[in-house]
């Protein structure tokens, strides 16, 4: 009839299939400010990605397929896309896993406000660091990369194709421990000089055991952690794109 859209129905499986492959990386990619919109923001930027990837859709056979074989397809995409969003999500996660390292330390848990991204009770620098890892994804165009991998994807691991092996899991166990080893990194410094400020104080206390330096400490600590801070989000940059290409060349070797 005059109007009707028409499609093949292996062309309706590709989709599907590729789909839920995007759609398992979307939990776990980290997007600002989406969970500030609507619920169905990441329906439509997954559907929209996987429209993107509609030039390296794969040709799947009719013929022979039936609902259990195309719902085990399924299961083995998502799979592949929720493994590449955890890897994705531990890279976001060490700026933030320094951020807690020293935010304690320097005083700031004992005010906490929403953190918009995640819509939880988190201290300033936590939150900071979240909308900081968020901008420099995309400010380091790893969204463009992440696309490009699961472009590559689709013709390394065909539908249904794709399943964890060892060394998959091990590689991207690998980068669940350097999430920590680089956060380290990141608040050592902050973490030495918060250190270097309580032997100050206790020295500069039993000298002169009247004052009550208690009362300073705090505000000491926390405008001396702002300042060293200010100083060491310069070093975020570089830092972080070097783990930005080992997690994205985790994702190009296959997992």
């Amino acid at each position: 009839m005059p109007g009707e859209v028409t499609a093949p129905l292996g062309l309706l499986l590709g989709f599907l299939l590729v789909l839920a492959r995007v759609g398992g990386a979307f939990v776990f990619v980290p997007l600002p400010g989406v969970n500030q919109g609507p619920q169905m923001v990441r329906a439509v930027l997954a559907v929209s990605a996987t429209i993107a990837l509609f030039p390296v859709w794969p040709e799947v056979p009719v013929a022979g397929i039936g609902i259990g074989q195309l719902l085990v397809w399924m299961i083995s995409e998502a799979a592949f896309g929720v493994t590449a969003g955890v890897a994705v999500a531990f890279l976001v996660e060490t700026l933030i896993l320094a951020a807690q390292a020293f935010a304690v330390q320097a005083g700031y848990s004992y005010a906490s406000t929403i953190d918009p991204t995640t819509q939880a009770d988190s201290n300033v620098l936590v939150v900071f660091a979240h909308l900081t890892a968020g901008l420099l994804f995309f400010a380091l165009g790893l969204d463009r990369q992440v696309l490009a991998v699961f472009a590559r994807s689709l013709a390394v691991y065909p539908p249904g194709t794709y399943q964890l092996y060892p060394g998959g899991v091990e590689a991207v166990l690998k980068l669940g421990g350097a999430m920590f080893t680089t956060g380290l990194r990141l608040a050592m410094p902050v973490i030495v000089l918060l250190m270097l400020v309580d032997i100050a104080l206790a020295l500069l206390g039993r000298i002169h055991m009247q004052l009550q330096l208690l009362t300073l400490a705090f505000p000491v600590k926390m405008l001396a952690t702002l300042a060293f801070f200010a100083v060491v989000t310069a070093f975020f940059v570089p830092v972080f794109r070097d783990a930005a290409e080992r997690t994205v060349a985790v994702l190009r070797g296959g997992m």
